[in-house]
């Protein structure tokens, strides 16, 4: 495969094709774009005894999000192909020197994988800090979403599109908790 087509896109091709999705789904049948209810929607895809689950599941899933799911098998499968079939360079971490730089002042060192190491691995899982950042940030993800009413894809690609004022605060909170996340949390949990 040539390399052009193996080099990542550049963001004036990439962003305007991530804004054609909304109106495309809008326009087919009035679906919004988003990626953390498909967590739920394969919860309720699971048989159970009639009545053992709870009410937050009980719903026609074939008719709310089987498109959705659809759309995420198709995300992970692009993925893959992009990665074995194209052959893309260099599929791990893009991270830059400097942001290399500060989260080795922090003790980050390892790098080669394609997340750092020194959290995701089954050792980093059982330490206070791996712990901490892999298992609570997970749930905090996971919660936040969910009290959001959707992820960062759904509200800052669908929901500012549509020009929901709920998707703006929620988008301004997600930014302000990363920042936190960054500037105050992670330098607290890795010194």
């Amino acid at each position: 495969m040539s390399e052009a087509l193996a080099a990542p896109w550049p963001w004036y091709v990439a962003g305007p094709l991530i804004g054609l999705v909304v109106p495309l789904l809008l326009l087919w049948g009035g679906k919004v774009f988003g990626i953390s209810s498909n967590l739920r929607h394969l919860c309720a895809a699971v048989p159970a005894p009639e009545g053992a689950k709870p009410s937050f599941l009980r719903y026609d899933w074939k008719g709310a999000g089987l498109w959705n799911l659809v759309l995420i098998a198709g995300v992970a499968l692009g993925g893959f192909l992009a990665v074995t079939l194209v052959g893309m360079p260099d599929a791990g971490q893009h991270i830059s020197a400097a942001t290399q730089a500060d989260l080795r002042a922090l003790g980050v060192q390892d790098f080669s994988g394609l997340v750092p190491n020194d959290f995701f691995t089954w050792g980093g899982l059982a330490s206070p800090v791996g712990f901490v950042l892999i298992v609570g940030g997970a749930f905090l993800v996971g919660f936040g979403a969910r009290y959001a009413g959707g992820c960062t894809s759904g509200h800052a690609i669908s929901g500012l599109a549509a020009l929901q004022a709920p998707s703006l605060v929620a988008v301004l909170g997600f930014f302000a908790g990363g920042l936190l996340t960054t500037y105050v949390l992670l330098p607290l949990l890795l010194r």
